[in-house]
């Protein structure tokens, strides 16, 4: 051990010693800290802690691990070819794709602030070069072409990751992707929202995106032109069509190849009046809950394959929906029936009904409300009601948890659900990226056909990583949403101590939460190890 006197005080630094060259030198040192802090040391304390900060570890360093593995930096880097900006257009759009997947909610910059990407990217970008303006300028380097081009490579890189299991491919449509909104409405044109939708071609294993058509609502293509045109994305690809039953009508189900979707209920009484009893489980560890009973209907024409299927989940969820809304009507048709008792309401018989149409009319209570009116005139009439419940009964076993699921595929009843929840679960994601509407930095910010696609490339990118992600986490039988998966990730957080100075830099220590066994399992999973601090 030797002392370095500094400023009047004596730091001591454990010194590691050899011959070099036959004479004695030092090659190695290491810093101990004051007397007082080799004390304290000695005695089980340490030196006191000047600050803390607590950052997210799990999330941020799982995402850039897959972002690694796709080697997307310099696959984006060889489509924008030769560059002397630092950071590269390949950095930036990994950075906005982490920052994405990671927390949409925050500023970029606000968010880059002293995030842990700072301690992951190498080499580290030039001090100052990343901010909101610069990050929103290099992306604008995102031309239709480049755009195109890395949604190719970022495809390219997630097959080979998937090998056999990325052969087969599903085209589907969702309409609700997103809203974008200005920042600051100072003119009225920038406060009108855009809405727009999505069309998709994703694997059939994960559904991980690889391409993308972004479409403004009010010029939505047909689902039938759409799905045409999905299908040419990928012609190598087998591709599969998924649809809900409000597209059916647009597709000539008779003649068409390739599909899985879900069809009207009341187009088919037959399979609605079938007994539980006839129903099968279809896989209680991935769909708890979930019965099935595969067979064969006419649908446009032709013989198709048809199952119903039955959610316990569903069918409690679409029953607590029924009995509220039957509790608002209930309680509007009461409060007429109140004021015509009171003599408040002076209308006529006409007008009268025509009040307790609007309360009724189109909601599916019509089925169990027996409605009664008495008297003629205005200040005689009465409003009687009372609610059938064997017809609540008989509407909760003939429709609600229900499906109708039609597909001209062979696969497994589960490869079929899963087939066509693969749209639910995109929205479910898209939701959680994109958020109720996507807001440009301040100041004002104008969204552009141009600056929506990128966006769209941003948010289709975190979708790919997170879907991966979340395909991986199902495998080693852990069976999250992708809101889930970044959830239990997120719940992984790294403490960062900072000590007192003791003349030189502050000393800092890096030191993980403590995990649950989920949570270990998802830090094994992926390799989290080597982010963590040493």
């Amino acid at each position: 051990m030797i002392g370095k006197r500094i400023g009047g005080r004596t730091y001591y630094y454990f010194a590691e010693s050899a011959r070099v060259d036959g004479k004695p030198r030092v090659v190695g040192q290491r810093y101990l800290g004051t007397a007082e802090d080799i004390a304290a040391a000695v005695a089980g304390g340490g030196p006191e802690a000047a600050g803390a900060r607590h950052r997210s570890f799990g999330d941020v360093s799982a995402v850039w691990g897959t972002l690694q593995r796709l080697d997307l930096v310099r696959r984006v880097d060889s489509v924008a070819g030769p560059q002397r900006a630092r950071p590269t257009l390949g950095l930036h759009v990994a950075l906005a794709v982490l920052h994405r997947a990671t927390a949409p909610d925050l500023e970029f910059e606000e968010w880059w602030t002293g995030c842990l990407a700072q301690d992951l990217v190498r080499p580290r970008p030039p001090k100052g070069s990343v901010t909101t303006a610069s990050h929103w300028r290099a992306l604008q380097r995102l031309t239709p072409e480049r755009i195109a081009g890395v949604e190719t490579v970022v495809a390219e890189a997630v097959l080979e990751l998937l090998g056999d299991d990325g052969t087969e491919a599903l085209a589907v449509d969702v309409a609700q992707f997103a809203a974008f909104t200005a920042a600051d409405c100072t003119l009225p044109s920038a406060c009108q929202d855009v809405l727009a939708g999505l069309g998709l071609v994703v694997t059939r294993d994960g559904a991980i995106p690889l391409a993308s058509r972004v479409y403004r609502r009010e010029s939505a293509p047909t689902f039938g032109a759409l799905a045409v045109e999905l299908g040419e994305r990928y012609p190598a690809t087998d591709v599969t069509l998924v649809f809900h039953a409000g597209q059916a009508a647009q597709l000539d189900l008779g003649a068409r190849t390739g599909f899985v979707g879900s069809l009207p209920l009341a187009d088919h009484p037959d399979l609605l009046a079938r007994p539980a009893s006839v129903r099968r489980r279809v896989d209680p560890e991935r769909f708890a809950g979930l019965t099935a009973f595969d067979t064969v209907a006419t649908v446009d024409g032709a013989h198709r394959r048809v199952i119903l299927t039955h959610s316990a989940t569903l069918h409690a969820a679409q029953y607590r929906a029924f009995t509220s809304e039957l509790s608002t009507t209930v309680r509007e048709l009461d409060g007429l029936a109140a004021a015509l008792e009171a003599g408040t309401h002076r209308g006529d018989r006409t007008q009268v009904h025509a009040e307790m149409s609007r309360i009724i009319r189109g909601r599916r209570v019509e089925r169990v409300l027996n409605t009664t009116l008495t008297g003629n005139r205005a200040g005689e009439l009465r409003l009687e009601r009372r609610v059938d419940e064997a017809a609540v009964a008989r509407l909760a076993e003939e429709f609600f948890g229900k499906q109708i699921l039609v597909t001209d595929r062979d696969w497994p009843v589960a490869e079929v659900v899963t087939a066509y929840r693969a749209r639910t679960h995109l929205e479910s994601t898209f939701r959680w990226l994109t958020g109720p509407a996507a807001a440009g930095p301040s100041p004002r910010w104008e969204w552009t056909s141009h600056r929506i696609a990128v966006h769209t490339l941003v948010s289709v990118l975190a979708a790919t990583v997170t879907h991966l992600m979340r395909r991986e986490a199902d495998r080693a039988g852990m069976n999250l949403s992708v809101a889930e998966l970044l959830d239990q990730l997120r719940g992984i957080g790294e403490t960062v101590l900072r000590h007192r100075s003791t003349g030189g830099r502050p000393r800092t220590r890096r030191i993980l939460s403590d995990r649950t066994g989920r949570q270990q399992a998802l830090f094994e999973l992926f390799g989290l190890e080597r982010f963590a601090p040493g």
